[in-house]
């Protein structure tokens, strides 16, 4: 399946997706995420992991914007902007990913392997969390945030976009992308088995941000009936989803090279049980999802 500019969506999804511009559809997206983040932010401050994790998919889901109309947005002051996003995620990183391993020790089948390194994760998650909290309320961060609403309603990138009066339709360029997208994801992800763990990392990056962007032009800005690319959407989900709990459980076995037995000099504590089945059945859904998505995209 490729993606086509024009297909069998429904008239007046059709006729709203005419009426927008590039620029006006990379503000729709960008300014959802900007809601997101406000929306989330007292939560957050309050310790919610989904909260956390909430915002830090909003800001993943902006830059993704960012990224695929980067011709048309990409200015000085997104550069700037784009620094602050870097210092901001941070320590959103280390709390989500604490938060994590946390819910990894509590589960069932691990909480007796991680009985000696619960405290140890525990008191971390306090200190990320608390970290966070004070990034968060900074002055720093809101400013961050109503720069970046400034910028998208805007910035220097919208006046050369306005002078741009030649430039494509949304449909046509959208369509462009996304294949261009696609087809980076299926290059990058092939021999997924034998790819080492940093680049099993950036293909998840891709493929979530390629993802991300199949559900804002589906459901944020309509310029497709959102079945039409469910066969992109489907495996793609799949595969970010398979690869970045591939990430944790690695991260949570590697744990056991962190505790107070493995700090004392003693040998380190074997894998939690299950841990290879886990793992090579995550491999198994991941390859099989890239398989499927590159079988949907005709490659």
């Amino acid at each position: 399946m490729r993606v086509h500019p024009t297909g069998t969506s429904s008239r007046r999804k059709a006729s709203e997706a005419a009426s927008l511009d590039c620029a006006t559809a990379f503000q729709t997206i960008a300014l959802d995420c900007i809601a997101s983040i406000k929306a989330q932010h007292s939560s957050a401050c309050a310790g919610d992991a989904e909260a956390v994790h909430q915002i830090r998919v909003a800001i993943t889901r902006l830059r993704a914007a960012v990224a695929f109309f980067a011709p048309i947005v990409v200015d000085a002051e997104w550069l700037r902007l784009k620094k602050e996003i870097a210092w901001l995620n941070g320590p959103l990183g280390a709390a989500r990913d604490n938060d994590v391993l946390v819910e990894y020790a509590r589960r069932k089948r691990y909480r007796a392997w991680a009985e000696h390194i619960s405290e140890q994760v525990d008191r971390r998650q306090t200190q990320n969390h608390r970290r966070l909290v004070r990034c968060l309320r900074s002055v720093r961060t809101q400013r961050l945030i109503s720069g970046l609403a400034g910028w998208i309603r805007q910035g220097a990138w919208l006046a050369r976009c306005k002078r741009n009066k030649g430039a494509e339709t949304l449909q046509v360029y959208c369509a462009r992308e996304l294949n261009r997208w696609h087809g980076r994801v299926i290059r990058k992800g092939s021999h997924l088995k034998a790819l080492g763990g940093s680049r099993r990392h950036r293909l998840r990056i891709r493929v979530k941000r390629f993802r991300y962007m199949l559900e804002a032009l589906t459901e944020t800005v309509a310029v497709w009936n959102r079945g039409e690319l469910r066969q992109l959407h489907r495996p793609a989900k799949r595969l970010q989803r398979a690869l970045g709990e591939l990430r944790d459980l690695k991260r949570f076995a590697g744990l056991a090279s962190g505790s107070p037995q493995a700090e004392n000099g003693k040998r380190s504590k074997a894998p939690p049980v299950g841990y290879r089945y886990r793992r090579d059945k995550l491999l198994g859904v991941a390859i099989a999802s890239y398989r499927e998505l590159r079988h949907a995209g005709g490659c």
